[in-house]
């Protein structure tokens, strides 16, 4: 087990926060994002919140080129158009070229093939992390035919062995967004139960925190911090900074924005206090 994480101490795991939120916010990793059409100006407003510098670069004949000057890669299987498919393609192999670490995002596979087959395809080249609800964790482990689209129909227990099954056989850290998220490497568990449901009611609430993920991991290597750490502290952060947003919020109107309000002044402070995590061996 890494010394960063002790699984009898929640102390300890927010305490992971630190060193990167410092990092992200002083040296604003570069974020490379190949995301779905309805989510793009959300994605890059919260890396922009957070102190990130997002960069939704998805054309084909770029982006293998700008993954490979990124810190961090979001490749989120949303919309996958034609051209975005190629770029994706591309953005992993300028990411396994440079040693930029990538955040595969299998958004609403199981039933609809071309993102289903896609989603097989590139998990095979090994993401750092995987990030997903239940319903599309258990669809890529082919533990199940998927959710309702974007809707997960299994809870995140019910994804705990398709979460371990893949990290351990693609070595990522496979992370399972829900009301509970559970992150796992294969070898530990993390569970995080922080967050509010209206992250459910607007558009991008998830398939933001991927993006939050490749620019953690982005600033992981300049902390000595592990993936698995740089996972657990970007939803631990993102799901802290969502319930203050709920706080200020009336409905799901002003939480989008009271979120990006949140990313901008949460504190390591606010995270320690707030935070309620577990952490075992797998």
């Amino acid at each position: 087990m890494s010394d960063r994480l002790r699984p009898s101490s929640t102390l300890s795991i927010a305490e992971e926060v630190a060193p990167l939120l410092q990092q992200v916010r002083t040296a604003s990793p570069l974020t490379h994002c190949i995301t779905n059409a309805v989510v793009t100006g959300f994605t890059a407003n919260v890396l922009l919140a957070l102190g990130a510098a997002p960069a939704m670069v998805d054309i084909e004949g770029e982006s293998c080129v700008f993954a490979g000057i990124a810190a961090g890669l979001l490749v989120n299987l949303g919309t996958p158009a034609p051209e975005q498919r190629l770029a994706a393609r591309e953005a992993i192999d300028g990411a396994t070229a440079s040693g930029t670490p990538w955040v595969l995002d299998p958004v609403a596979i199981g039933a609809l093939p071309i993102r289903t087959a896609l989603a097989h395809e590139l998990v095979e080249r090994r993401p750092a992390a995987i990030r997903g609800n239940a319903s599309e964790i258990l669809a890529l482990a082919q533990m199940s035919a998927g959710g309702r689209g974007v809707d997960a129909t299994d809870s995140t227990d019910a994804a705990a062995e398709a979460a371990a099954s893949l990290a351990e056989r693609f070595g990522s850290v496979v992370a399972v967004s829900g009301p509970v998220d559970l992150i796992t490497d294969g070898e530990h568990v993390i569970r995080i139960a922080n967050g509010h449901e209206l992250l459910t009611r607007i558009t991008g609430g998830g398939c933001a925190l991927g993006a939050v993920m490749a620019a953690f991991l982005g600033a992981a290597g300049d902390t000595g911090t592990s993936a698995l750490s740089a996972v657990a502290s970007a939803s631990l952060f993102y799901t802290v900074a969502a319930e203050r947003a709920a706080q200020r919020s009336a409905g799901p109107g002003s939480f989008a924005v009271a979120l990006l309000d949140a990313l901008a002044d949460t504190t390591v402070e606010h995270v320690t206090a707030a935070a309620r995590v577990e952490m075992h061996a797998a």
